[in-house]
């Protein structure tokens, strides 16, 4: 029976590179997304392509309905979940604490540490053993900023990042009797649409001399990381890799 797995935000950058891959290494797989229906359905027909059966559902994960049927859809058109890639998140325009507001400190939470507990909730409904599931693993995307703090432009967006860590650290614990491994990678600075939300596409240029290996990342090298944790990392749970470039 070939794996199941389903990647939160698949539609782009990390979520898709690792939707390829793990299409790639004989994964069936869903992917879930907000608003790019265009970009989801690009990345179903590559995996399609590489011998998954692939699907694509639109949901918000800050939205407990939508987190609630996203897994409905998995069970329904897939079976039964193997792994989760908790993978959505957000960002907003770069600004200093002094100038954010509730509404944006919320929205930044909901999806980012609500959303990723409600995907984790359900997948270990599903994967438990003591539910009578079959074990399974979870990898949470956090980020190097949960280290840094991201001062002057996302204290918002790495101190949610902070709360994924914690997250994995408890949840590994808490689920490692019922068959589940719980780990993370934590990106750094890498090639993707996000930095364009944070309203500076060219990001990763200006910071590219303070990473010690000089450059970027490629989401593909993330999704090797997830890739890793998912599959070969057996004996390893509660554990964060860190893709930063030596930062």
């Amino acid at each position: 029976m070939k794996p199941i797995a389903l990647i939160t935000g698949g539609s782009r950058g990390i979520g898709a590179a690792t939707a390829r891959l793990l299409a790639a290494k004989g994964y069936d797989l869903c992917i879930s997304y907000r608003q790019r229906a265009v970009e989801a359905q690009s990345v179903l027909e590559t995996c399609g392509a590489l011998g998954a059966k692939a699907i694509a559902v639109q949901a918000d994960i800050s939205r407990e309905e939508d987190v609630e049927r996203l897994f409905v859809e998995v069970d329904r058109r897939l079976g039964i979940l193997t792994a989760l890639v908790n993978n959505a998140g957000m960002l907003m325009a770069q600004t200093r604490v002094e100038h954010m507001t509730a509404e944006r400190i919320n929205r930044i939470l909901r999806t980012n540490i609500t959303g990723t507990l409600l995907c984790c909730r359900e997948a270990i409904r599903r994967m438990s053993t003591g539910n009578g599931g079959r074990g399974g693993t979870i990898v949470n995307v956090s980020s190097g900023a949960a280290r840094s703090g991201s001062p002057n432009e996302y204290i918002d967006y790495a101190a949610s990042k902070g709360a994924v860590d914690t997250l994995t650290i408890g949840l590994s614990k808490e689920v490692a009797s019922q068959g589940i491994r719980v780990n993370a990678v934590r990106p750094g600075f890498i090639a993707t649409e996000m930095h364009a939300d944070g309203g500076e596409p060219g990001r990763l240029a200006r910071l590219a001399p303070r990473i010690p290996l000089a450059r970027g990342g490629q989401p593909e090298e993330v999704a090797s990381a997830i890739a890793w944790l998912l599959d070969e990392a057996t004996y390893s749970t509660g554990t964060f890799v860190d893709v930063t470039g030596g930062l």
